[in-house]
Order: structure tokens, then sequence, then C-alpha cells
């Protein structure tokens, strides 16, 4: 894959984060920082669609009752 320079400021802490966990792990912090963006795009990206599906199904009344809801989570 094709790959472009990209840089951007991180807080200082974040750094020697990043740093640390290179050092911890033998990979390059440029790999995990790509690692990182890449999970943090496809969570978003999931989120997304979850809640544009939520709407639609909201908007075709396909909703479940409140009772509903909190009996599920009571009884986990």
């Amino acid at each position: 894959m094709a790959s472009e320079q990209f840089s951007l400021r991180i807080p200082q802490n974040t750094k020697s984060k990043l740093e640390e966990l290179a050092k911890a792990t033998g990979r390059s912090k440029s790999y995990l920082a790509v690692e990182a963006i890449d999970k943090y795009l496809e969570h978003e990206a999931w989120m997304i669609r979850a809640v544009q599906e939520g709407l639609k199904a909201a908007d075709n009344g396909e909703l479940v009752p409140l009772e509903e809801v909190k009996s599920y989570w009571e009884n986990r």
C-alpha cells in the first residue's frame, strides 16, 4: 500500500506514551500511530452507520418499548 507523509502536533505526554509503547513492542511510532488512527476511524464509521440505521428504524416506527429495554439491562 502506498503511503504519504502526514504531520501533526501532539501533546508531549501523548508522544511520550507513544515512544514507550514503541520501545515495549518493538514497533515504530509511525506504525503504532497509523494503527491507532485506523482503529479510531473504523470505530467512528461504525458508530455513524449504527446511528443512521437507528434513526431510519425510528422513522419507520421500529421502536422498542422503554420497559423492554429496562428489563433487558436489568436482567443482564
